[in-house]
């Protein structure tokens, strides 16, 4: 597994937002979801310089919504959304959130072991855990990331 290190600003994601609490298989509704309604949110959407869609994220968020890394890595907040201007506001049934700006690892989501393994590196190299994991759908490639807050700017 290729890892890698950014940096990234806060940024804006304008989604929608569910909970652990709402059961087994909530992601995979919320995607559903944010999907089928993605036209109510694509202007809003940040774009690169060749007008490309900036990015796709699944952000997480303990439930104090501070950006916490979820309770025992299994109890919190999700937002399925696109990047998007820092002016933009959520249109109603959506949810804007203000992800703070990080140095982040990163690797490529491979297989579902991606996030034990990027743990287990962190700990390998001295590295901490300094916020809630996001998972990252590059637009242009359709490769898919997990990216890990190691220090808060």
């Amino acid at each position: 597994m290729k890892i890698d290190k950014c940096k990234k600003a806060s940024f804006v994601v304008i989604g929608k937002e569910g909970s652990t609490s709402d059961g087994e298989g909530f992601i995979q509704k919320l995607w559903d979801d944010a999907n089928s309604h993605f036209g109510e949110v694509q202007h809003l959407a940040k774009k690169d310089e060749n007008g490309n869609i900036a990015g796709i994220w699944g952000a997480m968020s303990d439930f104090s919504r501070s950006f916490h890394p979820w309770e025992d890595f299994c109890k919190g907040l999700y937002l399925a959304g696109v990047e998007c201007n820092d002016d933009a506001e959520a249109p109603n049934g959506w949810t804007k959130w203000v992800v703070p700006g990080y140095e982040y690892i990163y690797a490529e989501r491979e297989n579902e072991d991606t996030f034990s393994e990027v743990i287990k590196y962190l700990g390998d190299n001295g590295l901490q855990l300094t916020g809630a994991v996001h998972d990252f759908s590059c637009p242009q490639t359709g490769k898919r990331y997990m990216f890990f807050p190691i220090k808060k700017l």
